[in-house]
């Protein structure tokens, strides 16, 4: 087992930070501070966010969710409240009870093809991607330890900015008032599953901390249709938890600390028995936010994360592959700040480093004797060190943002061996070292037509490292191999965009962003022969389309819906020209959802949610198809007594066939009908 990176070390310093802070003020109930009066002027007031966000999030297409839709979805995953923003997509339509962690890559406006983010995923200002997959780590995200979710599409060159190719998906922790005191839950489905979630909100001081934790687990569902199934045929188990202890305090009257620590365990099996994965991590963060005349945010994290699974053959149903592990090491961290040089402008300087390096371990095994056949090992590291400058400059109803980013990328140290039983070399490859440089840019504008209408363009470039993952790791999903690429360049992205937000009436607001998005070297898992791909540079995915949303309010009636079409295809040459003009695999043309909300009293919430992908293909030849998919799930929280409310969901409340993978026509199946009855307390 691999050792966690923080040890009681680690936790006893998030404590420390905030537990001095005791003696200064007399402890408040949940109840007392959730309705606390405003407070005194001289009084210090934490809140654990970041900066505020800066006058240009308005100019470029941004999507924000609020606490009371991500507490409310009919999965209870963090993956079923983003799907409904338009334009957010991940590799499969399976969520994370029933794929493989790997396979979790979430991208933004049909920019995917592969199971690698191409967005930036932040958690209090940390990147959330594994350090050698590049996926995210869904089920390690507990959507009731959040108070915002602001999802912006497009490029970015700000902190971090070099993985925010298709965009960046900013996850916020809840403030104290959005959670105060103890918030519980527990459900159960019709299939005999369970989730608990606890978090527990302590006042220390003039700060807080937060100590969370959530368990889920069950048989799951056949993801194999019922006239293909086998004696060797499995239920989708899981068995997954997560917890954390976040804890901030102020050091001045305008400087607070914040510090996490987290860690996870993720355990499935897929398709046949044996088929087992496994995903685990652990990591630790502290930041310093300065909110005086001269704003700043600095942040350092570590993490550890590891990886395992094994591959069953379709035909003996034997283990022919065990990824026994893939442990791997992130660490980072970013300054930015915020002088006040000019007026009428909003000033951002920074620097920011991420550096990740694993190592893959499996063995290949013989179907019919399980005896190692070959041990592979692959590995390496990756680096990137940006320096970024942003301006927002407001002139009466105009504001222009323009920025730069310089990044400094290298990948070192890799490599990959396979050597038989008896330990001689079979493949060896020593990957050159190598390093360059880029530059990224953004720039729009953000024009106040009306009291009511708001008018926005945009341009931008994007850059993404390849992971270790596409560079060393060959995988299976049987039957079909991908091969790795050590030669895989950056991904580059260019791009524009122009939309509008209107308020025709207080009570609704539309917004309507058109873009036109094209990615160079483009990374995808292309078909080199029968069941063999291999990851490559596509010269282009160029993706043009439309996003929609519109949010209204009546009385006691929400309405809530988003759209994205995208048309999309491969530009290809050479090797890749059978491609050009294809559809990106896994790239649906058309998504929507439209949620129906009532609140007829306090603490009561009724609301649907309909939803509809359209078509998409399996591979990049376009050869297997995945049916389009319409779903429709419910929500209703009904108040017992106190702070005790009933809660029943429903998922997929048709019962629609929902196809995630479709292989030569070997199927795989996601979530059928499946109903929540359970308890809530404190939300």
């Amino acid at each position: 087992m691999s050792k966690p990176l923080f040890s009681l070390s680690a936790c006893t310093l998030a404590l420390t930070i905030a537990a001095p802070l005791v003696a200064q003020d007399g402890e408040l109930s949940a109840d007392e501070w959730a309705v606390e009066d405003e407070p005194a002027a001289d009084e210090i007031i934490v809140t654990g966010r970041g900066l505020d966000p800066a006058l240009s999030t308005g100019i470029y297409a941004t999507t924000t969710l609020e606490r009371e839709v991500i507490v409310a979805s009919a999965s209870g995953r963090i993956e079923d409240v983003l799907r409904g923003v338009a334009g957010f997509q991940q590799f499969r339509r399976s969520d994370s009870r029933s794929s493989n962690p790997s396979a979790q890559g979430v991208t933004l406006r049909a920019l995917g093809g592969n199971a690698t983010s191409r967005a930036l995923v932040l958690l209090d200002g940390v990147p959330l991607a594994d350090p050698f997959f590049g996926y995210i780590p869904l089920s390690a995200i507990a959507p009731e330890t959040l108070g915002t979710i602001r999802v912006t599409r497009g490029g970015g060159s700000g902190p971090f900015g070099a993985g925010a190719l298709a965009g960046t998906i900013e996850l916020e922790s809840a403030e104290p008032g959005d959670a105060a005191g103890f918030l519980g839950s527990a459900a159960v489905n019709d299939r005999g599953e369970t989730e608990a979630t606890g978090v527990l909100t302590q006042r220390l001081g003039r700060g807080f901390a937060v100590a969370s934790g959530r368990w889920d687990r069950g048989q799951g569902f056949f993801t194999t249709p019922a006239d293909q199934r086998v004696p060797a045929t499995a239920r989708a188990r899981f068995d997954s938890w997560n917890a954390a202890l976040r804890a901030v305090a102020p050091l001045t009257d305008v400087i607070e600390v914040q510090a996490r620590v987290a860690a996870f365990r993720d355990d499935r099996t897929l398709r046949f028995e044996g088929a087992d994965s496994f995903s685990r991590g652990e990591e630790a963060s502290i930041r310093l936010v300065g909110r005086g005349a001269w704003q700043f945010d600095a942040l350092a994290y570590v993490q550890a994360r590891d990886f395992g699974n094994v591959v069953i053959s379709s035909t003996r149903f034997t283990p022919t592959l065990d990824q026994r592990r893939t442990p791997s090491t992130g660490i980072g961290g970013k300054f930015e700040l915020r002088p006040p040089l000019l007026e009428g402008h909003d000033i951002r300087i920074g620097a920011d480093y991420r550096r990740s390096d694993g190592e893959l371990q499996e063995e290949a095994l013989n179907a019919v004797s399980g005896a190692i056949t070959e041990r592979r090992r692959a590995g390496g590291t990756t680096e990137n060190i940006g320096i970024f400058l942003e301006d927002d400059w407001q002139i009466g109803p105009l504001t222009i943002n323009g920025g730069l980013r310089a990044d400094r990328s290298s990948i070192t140290d890799g490599f990959y061996r396979a050597v038989n039983a008896n330990g001689a070399p079979v493949s060896t490859i020593i990957a050159a070292p190598r390093a360059d440089w880029s530059l990224n840019w953004r720039a729009g504008a953000l024009f106040y037509a009306t009291r009511r209408l708001d008018l926005r363009a945009a341009a931008y470039t994007g850059l993404r490292l390849p992971t270790l993952n596409e560079l060393y790791r060959p995988f299976v999903v049987f039957p079909v191999t991908t091969e790795a690429n050590a030669n895989l360049v950056n991904e580059r992205l260019q791009g524009f965009e122009i939309g509008f937000d209107w308020q025709p009436v207080n009570e609704i607001v539309i917004a309507v962003t058109a873009f036109d998005n094209e990615v160079e070297n483009a990374i995808a898992n292309v078909t080199i022969g029968p069941n063999l791909r291999r990851r490559a540079n596509l010269p282009a995915v160029k993706a043009q389309g439309i996003e929609g949303s519109v949010a209204a309010k009546f009385g006691k009636v929400s309405i809530d819906g988003a759209l994205a079409w995208t048309d999309a295809e491969v530009r290809g040459s050479g090797a890749s020209l059978a491609l050009d003009g294809n559809r990106p695999a896994q790239t649906p043309a058309f998504a929507a959802s439209l949620t129906l909300g009532w609140q007829p009293a306090p603490g009561w919430r009724v609301s649907g949610t309909l939803r509809h992908v359209s078509a998409q293909f399996e591979d990049d030849l376009e050869t297997d198809r995945l049916a389009p998919a319409t779903t429709l799930d419910a929500f209703i929280a009904a108040p017992l007594w106190g702070r005790m409310s009933l809660i029943a969901r429903a998922e997929n409340l048709t019962d629609e066939t929902i196809i995630t993978r479709n292989q030569g026509g070997s199927i795989d199946l996601g979530v059928p009908r499946t109903i929540w009855l359970g308890v809530r307390y404190g939300f």
